[in-house]
């Protein structure tokens, strides 16, 4: 967060220098109110750059095996153009590489979700899924209590990621 708020001043000092530099080329014909203009709208864009780049920047630092499950665009009105083009602000990964089957019972698999938000430390959970009756829970507080199992819809995201293809 800090360094793109470095960034976001060094687009400002850059888009300032432009006007400033586009000034002198034209024998200062340019009206002085542009220079602010300009660091302004270089800001803006770094700040929506950053924003629009930020999932695909986090899906591609994700370790071999890792695979998105789901994804969340926002839109809002402090941004008017994420109503055209939405903006991707939390998604969840499964890492398919440590998936363990149970060996006692068919189909149920415990799998490591990791939950990613803007700004927002990442989250890691534990959930089982019984992929024949495709529902999910998540592991009891480790007290060797029995699971919560929770129905979820036939595509629930994590479930078919964990599982494969939707149940038909």
């Amino acid at each position: 967060m800090f360094l793109e708020l470095i960034a976001v001043f060094i687009a400002g000092f850059a888009g300032a220098g432009a006007v400033m530099l586009l000034n002198r080329l034209t024998g200062g014909r340019l009206p002085r109110w542009l220079v602010p203009i300009g660091a302004g709208a270089a800001m803006l864009g770094t700040t929506i750059s950053s924003e629009y780049n930020w999932y695909g920047r986090t899906v591609d630092a994700l370790p071999e095996g890792v695979q998105v499950a789901q994804t969340v665009q926002t839109s809002a009105a402090w941004r008017p153009w994420s109503y055209v083009f939405p903006v991707t602000e939390r998604f969840s990964a499964v890492d398919m590489d440590n998936l363990r089957p149970n060996s006692a019972q068919d189909g149920l698999v415990m799998a490591d979700v990791y939950f990613f938000g803007r700004w927002k430390a990442v989250q890691a959970v534990q959930i089982l899924v019984d992929c024949p009756t495709r529902r999910r829970a998540d592991p009891a507080l480790g007290d060797g209590s029995p699971p919560v199992w929770r129905d979820v819809p036939p595509d629930d995201a994590v479930v078919t990621t964990v599982c494969g293809a939707p149940a038909s």
